[in-house]
């Protein structure tokens, strides 16, 4: 869509243009990290150990900081957040030996990372 810019009002026309386009793109990043918390948790509960299924199902996604222009989300463990490094790298046994690792955290959280930074390549090519 074409218009008319007199070169005097050319600087706050180009100015409007990328205000407008901001605040899409800022709307999509949003999108894009909540879309991605929810996938970390739902790899993390996917992949957890699981005795009763009481820690694969004690994981959450919550909203730390936002402004006008940012998100941070935090994916958490609302109530079992002790086994989560205890069950990511192992641990000493009371009897003595020690139960090896089972990494369920790290995984999850790098696919986040990947799919976060498609998504937002997605959204500002196609925006």
């Amino acid at each position: 869509m074409a218009q008319k810019v007199k070169i005097d009002a050319l600087a706050e026309a180009v100015m409007k243009e990328l205000t407008e386009y901001a605040d899409l793109a800022t709307v999509d990043m949003k999108a894009a990290v909540k879309k991605a918390g929810n996938t970390v948790k739902k790899q993390i509960q996917g992949s957890a150990p699981k005795d009763t299924g009481a820690y694969s199902k004690s994981w959450s996604v919550k909203n730390t900081k936002e402004t006008s222009k940012s998100l941070e989300v935090t994916v958490y463990s609302r109530n079992r957040y002790q086994l989560a490094h205890l069950l990511e790298f192992g641990h000493a046994k009371r009897g003595g030996g020690r139960v090896s690792g089972r990494s369920h955290i790290a995984p999850a959280e790098e696919s986040g990372i990947k799919e976060l930074e498609s998504e937002i390549e997605r959204c500002l090519k196609n925006g």
